[in-house]
C-alpha cells in the first residue's frame, strides 16, 4: 500500500456546520475511480488541555438511504418524545472579531 498522502482523496464540496462548542464537517471526496463518497467529522475542544478531538465516518453512496433512514427515524423517535428546542447560532467570521479558540484547523 501507498502512504499516508496516497489515502487521502481528492475533495469535491465540503460543507462547516458550527453547533455550539461541536463543529461538524461534511465533505465529499472522491476514489481513484472518481466514485464519490461522504466523510462527517465532528470536531469538539477539549476543556482540560484546548486538543480539538476529531472523530470522523466514512459514508459511501451505496449506503446513503439506509443511513438517511436510520438518522430520520432516530431524530423523529425523540422529537415525538422529548420537546426539542432548535438552537440557533450566530457566529461573526470577521478576522478582527474571531476566537482564539475555534477550529480552522481543516
Amino acid at each position: 500500500m501507498g502512504d499516508f498522502e496516497n489515502r487521502e482523496r481528492e475533495e469535491v464540496f465540503s460543507k462547516k456546520v458550527r453547533a455550539g462548542k461541536r463543529t461538524y464537517f461534511f465533505d465529499v471526496k472522491a476514489t481513484r475511480s472518481n466514485d464519490y463518497y461522504v466523510t462527517i467529522t465532528e470536531s469538539k475542544k477539549r476543556l482540560e488541555d484546548g486538543v480539538f478531538i476529531k472523530h470522523k465516518i466514512f459514508l459511501y453512496k451505496e449506503d446513503f438511504e439506509k443511513f438517511a433512514e436510520g438518522l430520520k427515524d432516530t431524530v423523529d423517535y425523540i422529537k415525538a418524545h422529548q420537546d426539542v428546542q432548535e438552537k440557533r447560532y450566530e457566529f461573526n467570521e470577521t478576522p478582527e472579531t474571531a476566537r482564539a479558540d475555534e477550529d480552522f484547523s481543516f
